[in-house]
Parts: structure tokens; sequence; C-alpha cells
């Protein structure tokens, strides 16, 4: 028994190892044929639908780990655990925990930034430097202050962004908070269980598309 468990554990190693260079591959493929290129992002919200225009000139790093995220579905599902009215609305820790956990310590290297953090950017948020990995916000006002600390915009909201400013705020930042608060255990080890007991009103985020 213990020889056909070490069996089935090299093997399910070798598996995610193909999945894992193949999804690099994918990624450098589609990079290399878009460089410079806008792609558009729809976030289907329980409030509504949301357009991210994201460009690559802008954070090509940032652009690249957005589009993995998008077409591989890790928010679907998911919710808004951190609005702060009229400052910010962020998502990108998946419902499923053990695939949140696995993505955890997925970091990418830093973009230098060419734009400023004016209301309806969309960056990751991070906590150490190259640190990002799958967590992004969207600025419901001008949060420029924020230039100066790092935070690089990839993207703009140019539809919907009465719906962002209408997602749920009532937990502010008691529901997982920002990265740098370090009370966001909880959703990794218990996903969507976890917030839909403690914080039920988050709105959510449905799913999330590359348009054609």
């Amino acid at each position: 028994m213990r020889a056909l468990a070490a069996i089935a554990l090299v093997s399910a190693a070798a598996t995610l190892w193909n999945v894992g260079t193949d999804r690099s591959a994918n990624r450098s493929d589609w990079s290399a044929s878009r460089s410079g290129e806008r792609y558009d992002v729809r976030l289907d919200t329980s409030k509504g639908a949301i357009v991210i225009a994201v460009h690559r000139d802008w954070a090509p790093r940032g652009a690249d780990r957005f589009h993995e995220l998008v077409v591989s579905h890790y928010f679907d599902d998911s919710r808004f655990f951190r609005v702060v009215k009229g400052q910010w609305a962020q998502f990108g820790i998946a419902g499923d925990a053990a695939l949140a956990t696995a993505w955890r310590s997925r970091t990418f290297a830093d973009d230098p930034r060419s734009q400023s953090n004016t209301r309806g950017r969309v960056a990751f948020a991070f906590a150490v430097p190259n640190g990002r990995t799958t967590q992004v916000y969207i600025s419901l006002r001008d949060n420029s202050y924020q230039d100066d600390q790092g935070f690089v915009p990839f993207g703009e909201v140019v539809e919907g962004m009465e719906v962002a400013d209408g997602l749920n705020s009532e937990y502010g930042e008691t529901a997982g908070g920002g990265i740098r608060a370090g009370k966001q255990q909880p959703l990794f080890d218990g996903g969507n269980a976890f917030l839909d007991r403690a914080f039920p009103r988050l709105d959510r985020l449905v799913h999330a598309s590359v348009l054609p």
C-alpha cells in the first residue's frame, strides 16, 4: 500500500509540474504576441458588470498575470472582501481555499510605474517589493498619493464604475482587510465558506472573462 501511495504521489507531482510548465509556455506565447496591446476584461458581479481595459504598455507583468488569472477562472465565484466606500474595492483571493493557498506564493516581479492611481485605475495590492500575486483593487477615488508607495496601475475601469462604487462596503476592513494588515489567513483557510458565514452580504465576483 505504501508503494502504491508513493507512486500515486509521484504521478500527481509530475502532472502538476506539466500543468505549470504548460501554463508558463502559454503565458510566454501570449505575452510575446500581444506586446503593447490592450485587452478588456468583464467582471460579472452580484451588482452588475464592470469592464476593465488592461494596457500592457502600462505594466506588462501585471497585465500578463491578470490575463493568466482570468483565463484560468481564478476569480470566478470569489468575493469583494475589502470595500471601503469612496476609497477602494479589493478582490483576488479565490473562493476555493486550496486554490487561493496554491497561488499565494506565486509572486511576480514589480513593474515600473508609468501611470497614476487615479479614480477608476486598477492595480495589484502587495506587501513587499516583488511580492504581488493575485489581489487586485479598483481605486474609487483619486489615490495618487499611493504612487510613491509603489502601486502600479495596469488597467482602468471603462464601463460600470457606478457598479464598483455601489459594491457593499458595510464590512470595510473587517472582512480580511489589506495584505499588510496581516488578517487575511481565515480567507485562505476557509475560503467562501468562511466569508459567507461571517460576512454574508459581501458582493460576489461571479465570473471574469476576456472580451473578444
